[in-house]
């Protein structure tokens, strides 16, 4: 299989560093980057001794099977619509689009085309959170009653997207992936203070019946320094991962029960669980192509990542709104 990526900024160089371990490996037969800067593109080309251009419409030319797209989301209608229809199975960066007709767009055109389409959705592959899933798939945390996602930094927010679009959209799928459903209703509250009309602060309710998933993002956060934690509580126990950890899965063995005078609260300290090291951001690619082999679409599928999408638009009309958004 012939691969490419296209962007070769902070992003695309990981996926450069990784496509160029999966060709020395063996698992790929070869590499191909591109991207418009053309000192930046040749330097890095250099650097793993593989093929380049600048211009991704020649990448059909090149008899390039699969391409990874990061490049900034507002080019990724054009590019993943345009290879997808050359016959190139995508991978395109999370957001899918920044708009859900354009995320849907992409999604129609992979279908027509009966291409396989990936998002970089990538922590549905952050080991910690796969087995997280798995326990909570099993039954091991009872009934969910709640999620509480946290992103918090401290940096001038980006010019070209706020953290609704840059940090939401990973805990908005990750809630979807480990209730295994969409929400049926939603509450936002983003603040643009900084930069007119780029929110670096957002809060996000979504209710999925019986749980309830509360997101925190923000850009304003001095405090912890970088923060990337998730909070799952069930009927039974309660687990904790740490995302700057990729292994460890903290579960809690905590519960209040009873009712009126009778309440009592069982804390039976906690058990921490070590998972397999495995780089999610390679895993992700692994499983891409292992799809495109196969005809298939990888698990962060296009589907996961236009309603991810459409979720982030209906962030943004009941922030506007001031308003609950009913899905149903």
């Amino acid at each position: 299989m012939n691969y490419a990526v296209i962007g070769t900024g902070y992003w695309g160089s990981n996926h450069a560093r990784v496509g160029a371990e999966l060709a020395a490996g063996g698992e790929i037969d070869s590499v191909v980057l591109c991207d418009v800067d053309e000192e930046r593109v040749t330097e890095l080309a250099e650097s793993y001794d593989v093929e380049y251009t600048t211009d991704y419409e020649e990448l059909s030319e090149l008899d390039v099977d699969a391409a990874t797209i990061a490049t900034p989301s507002p080019t990724h209608h054009a590019i993943a619509t345009t290879l997808l229809r050359d016959g190139i199975d995508c991978l395109v960066e999370k957001p899918l689009a920044l708009s859900s007709d354009e995320a849907w767009d992409i999604v129609d055109v992979a279908e027509a085309e009966g291409r396989s389409l990936g998002v970089g959705h990538i922590f549905r592959y952050h080991p910690a959170l796969r087995d997280l899933k798995q326990r909570i798939d099993r039954g091991e945390l009872g009934r969910i009653k709640y999620v509480n996602s946290s992103r918090f930094s401290f940096r001038i927010p980006r010019q070209t997207a706020g953290v609704l679009y840059s940090l939401a959209v990973h805990d908005v799928d990750i809630s979807n992936y480990l209730l295994d459903r969409r929400p049926e209703s939603l509450y936002c509250n983003l603040d643009c203070h900084i930069r007119e009309d780029i929110d670096e602060t957002a809060t996000i309710v979504m209710e999925y019946g019986e749980a309830t998933s509360v997101i925190n993002e923000s850009w304003q956060i001095p405090v912890f320094g970088k923060r990337r934690d998730l909070i799952v509580v069930g009927s039974e126990q309660v687990a904790y991962v740490d995302y700057l950890e990729d292994t460890v899965v903290e579960l809690y063995d905590a519960t209040v029960s009873g009712s009126g005078d009778a309440m009592r609260v069982r804390d039976e300290g906690k058990q921490v669980y070590e998972t397999e090291q495995r780089e999610p951001l390679k895993l992700e690619v692994q499983e891409f192509l292992a799809a495109c082999d196969a005809g298939e679409h990888p698990v962060a599928s296009g589907k996961v990542g236009a309603e991810t999408v459409e979720l982030l638009k209906l962030a943004r009309t009941s922030s506007d709104e001031d308003a609950v958004v009913d899905l149903e």
